[in-house]
Protein backbone atom coordinates (compact mmCIF):
# COMPACT_ATOMS: atom_id res chain seq x y z
CA UNK A 1 0.00 0.00 0.00
CA UNK A 2 2.63 2.16 1.06
CA UNK A 3 4.98 1.55 -1.95
CA UNK A 4 1.68 2.59 -4.51
CA UNK A 5 0.98 5.78 -2.52
CA UNK A 6 4.60 6.83 -3.05
CA UNK A 7 4.47 5.63 -6.66
CA UNK A 8 1.50 7.81 -7.43
CA UNK A 9 2.78 10.97 -5.26
CA UNK A 10 6.47 10.44 -7.19
CA UNK A 11 4.28 10.38 -10.51
CA UNK A 12 2.28 13.59 -9.50
CA UNK A 13 5.37 15.56 -8.89
CA UNK A 14 6.56 14.37 -11.69
CA UNK A 15 3.65 15.84 -13.77
CA UNK A 16 3.63 19.14 -12.12
CA UNK A 17 7.46 19.57 -12.48
CA UNK A 18 6.60 18.97 -16.07
CA UNK A 19 3.74 21.40 -16.37
CA UNK A 20 5.90 24.11 -14.32
CA UNK A 21 8.80 23.63 -17.29
CA UNK A 22 6.62 23.39 -19.91
CA UNK A 23 5.09 26.43 -18.52
CA UNK A 24 8.16 28.04 -18.06
CA UNK A 25 10.51 27.31 -21.28
CA UNK A 26 7.42 27.41 -23.53
CA UNK A 27 6.74 31.19 -23.58
CA UNK A 28 10.82 31.84 -23.46
CA UNK A 29 11.21 29.73 -26.85
CA UNK A 30 8.19 31.42 -28.46
CA UNK A 31 9.94 34.87 -27.40
CA UNK A 32 13.17 34.15 -28.84
CA UNK A 33 11.61 32.78 -32.40
CA UNK A 34 10.22 35.94 -32.74
CA UNK A 35 11.93 38.33 -35.16
CA UNK A 36 14.11 41.28 -33.18
CA UNK A 37 12.15 43.80 -35.41
CA UNK A 38 9.96 44.14 -38.25
CA UNK A 39 10.18 46.03 -41.47
CA UNK A 40 8.04 48.62 -43.20
CA UNK A 41 7.40 51.95 -43.88
CA UNK A 42 7.91 54.17 -41.00
CA UNK A 43 8.37 58.03 -42.81
CA UNK A 44 5.11 58.87 -41.56
CA UNK A 45 6.62 58.53 -38.19
CA UNK A 46 9.58 61.05 -38.48
CA UNK A 47 9.26 64.60 -37.60
CA UNK A 48 11.62 65.37 -40.68
CA UNK A 49 13.09 64.04 -43.43
CA UNK A 50 16.94 63.86 -41.83
CA UNK A 51 15.17 62.44 -38.62
CA UNK A 52 15.78 58.67 -39.56
CA UNK A 53 15.60 57.25 -35.83
CA UNK A 54 12.47 57.70 -33.26
CA UNK A 55 11.93 56.69 -29.59
CA UNK A 56 8.64 56.20 -27.94
CA UNK A 57 8.54 55.52 -24.12
CA UNK A 58 8.06 57.04 -20.88
CA UNK A 59 10.23 59.16 -18.34
CA UNK A 60 10.14 56.14 -16.11
CA UNK A 61 11.39 53.05 -18.24
CA UNK A 62 14.90 52.01 -17.81
CA UNK A 63 15.31 50.25 -20.62
CA UNK A 64 14.17 53.84 -22.61
CA UNK A 65 16.24 55.62 -20.66
CA UNK A 66 19.43 53.03 -21.68
CA UNK A 67 17.96 53.31 -25.63
CA UNK A 68 18.28 56.95 -25.21
CA UNK A 69 21.58 57.07 -23.42
CA UNK A 70 23.08 54.34 -26.46
CA UNK A 71 21.64 56.28 -29.12
CA UNK A 72 23.25 59.74 -27.25
CA UNK A 73 26.93 57.79 -26.62
CA UNK A 74 26.56 56.97 -30.53
CA UNK A 75 26.02 60.71 -31.55
CA UNK A 76 22.44 59.20 -33.27
CA UNK A 77 20.35 62.02 -33.82
CA UNK A 78 16.64 60.92 -32.61
CA UNK A 79 13.20 62.51 -32.26
CA UNK A 80 12.23 61.31 -28.57
CA UNK A 81 8.25 61.28 -27.56
CA UNK A 82 7.10 60.67 -24.48
CA UNK A 83 3.59 58.13 -24.71
CA UNK A 84 2.33 59.55 -21.54
CA UNK A 85 2.94 62.97 -22.03
CA UNK A 86 2.49 63.95 -25.66
CA UNK A 87 -0.76 63.19 -27.62
CA UNK A 88 1.30 62.62 -30.84
CA UNK A 89 3.30 60.26 -29.02
CA UNK A 90 0.58 58.23 -27.25
CA UNK A 91 -1.24 58.26 -30.99
CA UNK A 92 1.94 57.16 -33.09
CA UNK A 93 2.62 54.31 -30.59
CA UNK A 94 -1.33 53.24 -30.33
CA UNK A 95 -1.01 53.17 -34.57
CA UNK A 96 2.58 51.21 -34.59
CA UNK A 97 0.49 48.93 -32.58
CA UNK A 98 2.70 49.64 -28.84
CA UNK A 99 2.36 47.29 -25.95
CA UNK A 100 5.46 47.90 -24.13
CA UNK A 101 7.84 50.56 -24.20
CA UNK A 102 10.21 51.46 -25.75
CA UNK A 103 9.01 51.56 -29.69
CA UNK A 104 12.32 52.70 -31.09
CA UNK A 105 12.13 53.07 -35.60
CA UNK A 106 15.28 53.04 -37.04
CA UNK A 107 14.74 53.31 -41.08
CA UNK A 108 12.36 51.00 -41.51
CA UNK A 109 12.52 48.79 -39.16
CA UNK A 110 10.77 48.91 -36.02
CA UNK A 111 12.01 47.13 -32.91
CA UNK A 112 10.26 47.08 -29.29
CA UNK A 113 12.59 46.70 -26.49
CA UNK A 114 16.48 47.98 -25.51
CA UNK A 115 18.51 44.99 -27.14
CA UNK A 116 22.15 47.06 -28.40
CA UNK A 117 23.12 44.10 -30.98
CA UNK A 118 19.31 44.72 -32.78
CA UNK A 119 19.73 48.54 -32.39
CA UNK A 120 23.37 48.44 -34.04
CA UNK A 121 22.47 45.89 -36.73
CA UNK A 122 19.39 48.64 -37.72
CA UNK A 123 21.98 51.33 -37.95
CA UNK A 124 24.15 49.45 -39.70
CA UNK A 125 21.67 49.21 -42.37
CA UNK A 126 20.14 52.35 -42.25
CA UNK A 127 24.09 53.83 -42.98
CA UNK A 128 23.96 51.74 -45.98
CA UNK A 129 20.86 51.96 -47.67
CA UNK A 130 20.50 54.42 -50.97
CA UNK A 131 19.54 57.85 -49.65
Amino acid sequence: MFAKTAKNLVLYALILAGGLAIGHYVPEAVRMLKPKYSEGNFAAYYPDARTQVVVYGTATCPFCAKTRAYLKERNIAFGDFDVDKSDKGKRDFGQLGGQSVPVILIGNRKLVGFDKKTIDAALAQLKSAPM
